[in-house]
């Protein structure tokens, strides 16, 4: 295997559609007083950060929203524009998209990944409607859309088995992807989109931006976010994948889609610490922007 490609930056880079909705970009067509700035300025923070190094060539992002029955697909078409519109908040996510797809990439990982076990296929579809998770993870973290993406779906491993085999197929999903990517000589950032716990409220303000009605669902996820984040900040990221199926079950963790863990297997389960630019609350949910930059901590172990 040619060394000439590599991974530059891990993110975790939660999706609530309220930080879209806050930020007031053009292509959102509801417009926000303000709302949930701890986690928007950590986004800013982390845009900083990113700025100071190498422009990468490819943003690879795993979504929770792209649910495939059987296996994990991929985008394969060059180009994708419309409108997505979040089912739950379309008050707050109507937002025009226009991006484009590394799709050598997306067959580079696909095939590394069904040579690997897993079940794969890559979408052809060119009326397919790119979900929020992808959108809202890519714009926050690059809202210029000048690099071009690979987007990877979440599969049913962790309902339709266990948690346990959905963690093992995420890491080998992950393996995978660092293979492709290192062959392929390109840079790239690897965004795992999701939220840490998950429980939410059913019921919104009237004024949704009104921060006197935003807190955590309740005191015990919170602690389960805050054990979680303290072994990332420490570099305990083995311990972190151990304590993974408790974490996803008692926290109701969107990690069981498996972002976060094809993250985690993709940076070789990096024993170094990792950088949090924020954490905080979205309609119950605990979510947290954080950093892995492998090339300044000198790798994984």
């Amino acid at each position: 295997m040619t060394a000439s490609g590599e991974i530059i930056a891990g993110v975790l880079a939660p999706h609530p559609p309220h930080l879209i909705y806050a930020e007031n970009p053009p292509q959102n067509e509801p417009r926000a007083e303000c709302g949930w700035e701890g986690l928007r300025w950590g986004y800013k923070r982390l845009r900083r950060n990113l700025a100071r190094r190498e422009k990468p060539d490819v943003i690879i992002v795993h979504s929770p929203h792209w649910k495939t029955t059987m296996g994990t697909h991929f985008l394969g078409v060059e180009h994708f524009a419309g409108l997505s519109v979040d089912p739950i908040f379309p008050n707050l996510f109507r937002f025009h998209y226009d991006l484009n797809i590394d799709v050598a990439l997306s067959r580079a990982i696909c095939s590394e990944a069904s040579e690997a076990g897993l079940v794969t296929k890559m979408m052809t579809n060119p009326n397919f409607r790119v979900d929020y998770g992808t959108i809202i993870a890519c714009h926050l973290v690059r809202p210029e859309w000048d690099i071009p993406i690979v987007a990877i779906s979440s599969n049913r491993a962790y309902y339709d088995f266990s948690n346990e085999v959905g963690e093992a197929q995420m890491l080998a999903l992950g393996a995978a992807t660092a293979r492709a990517v290192e062959r392929s000589g390109k840079k790239a950032w690897l965004l795992a989109s999701n939220s840490l716990s998950h429980r939410h409220f059913t019921k919104e303000p009237t004024l949704p931006e009104d921060m006197s009605h935003e807190h955590t669902y309740h005191h015990g996820q919170y602690l389960w976010d805050m054990q979680v984040l303290e072994l990332m900040e420490q570099g305990r990221t083995q311990e972190l994948l151990d304590i993974m199926p408790d974490f996803i079950e008692q926290s109701i963790s969107e990690c069981k889609e498996g972002s976060l863990t094809w993250l985690l297997g993709a940076l070789g389960i990096p024993s170094y610490p990792a950088e949090i630019h924020a954490y905080g609350s979205v309609i119950g949910t605990g979510n947290a922007v954080v950093e892995w930059d492998p090339v300044l901590a000198g790798g994984a172990a």
